[in-house]
């Protein structure tokens, strides 16, 4: 499963890197919620949380329904 999200954030990547940013996988906790770091403009945008909820979360919650949640970390 962590390949399958590390795939679909491969995905994500470019359009956070247009705009200066990047994403990391971090984890995936046992509850199915996915931990990623924003690192680049991103990691101080404050636009962040909703990049995570609005794109991250959606995307990956749609290719794969057992996703619970995803969180940035620090």
């Amino acid at each position: 499963m962590e390949q399958k999200i590390k795939d679909a954030l491969e995905q994500i990547r470019p359009y956070l890197q247009r705009d200066g940013g990047d994403i990391e996988f971090v984890e995936l906790t046992e509850d199915n919620t996915v931990l990623v770091r924003l690192q680049g403009h991103c990691a101080g945008c404050p636009g962040a949380q909703m990049t995570i909820k609005g794109v991250v979360e959606r995307i990956l919650k749609e290719a794969y329904p057992e996703i619970k949640a995803v969180e940035s970390v620090r």
